[in-house]
């Protein structure tokens, strides 16, 4: 069963080579499956919550970001968003409002300027002393 956010069987299967192995020989615990950890992290992608808000299901918040801080820091995501990009639609791709959302601070006109009120619609310089 297909949970929303998640690879499918035939996305996984582009990626998998390119994650490190799991089981590296180490001692202690094992390291949780890549797949979960992925899944993870394209949830949170998607849904824009916070790491804190994670479902229990991909396990502990805190290792889900560790090993996200890992793969950035290894360039593994990056090779994987490349690999991925070869074979996406060019609507895949693009970013416009539907998929952004802009800061509640964006909003705002350039600074120094008045709008007139007429069928003109002027542009008036504001004084000096107002710059």
């Amino acid at each position: 069963m297909s949970r929303r956010y998640e690879l499918t069987d035939q996305e996984w299967e582009q990626i998998a080579l390119l994650l490190p192995p799991e089981n590296t020989g180490k001692p202690g615990r094992p390291s949780k499956d890549n797949r979960l950890m992925l899944n993870a992290m394209i949830w949170l992608a998607r849904s824009g919550a916070a790491w804190r808000d994670l479902p229990e299901r991909y396990g502990p918040w805190t290792s889900v970001y560790s090993r996200f801080r890992k793969w950035i820091e290894d360039g593994i995501l990056d090779n994987i968003f490349r690999v991925l990009s070869l074979e996406a639609e060019l609507g895949d791709l693009s970013i416009d409002a539907t998929i952004v959302q802009a800061h509640q601070h964006s909003a705002g006109a350039k600074k120094g300027y008045f709008q007139a009120k007429s069928d003109t619609a002027e542009v008036v310089q504001a004084p000096k002393y107002m710059r």
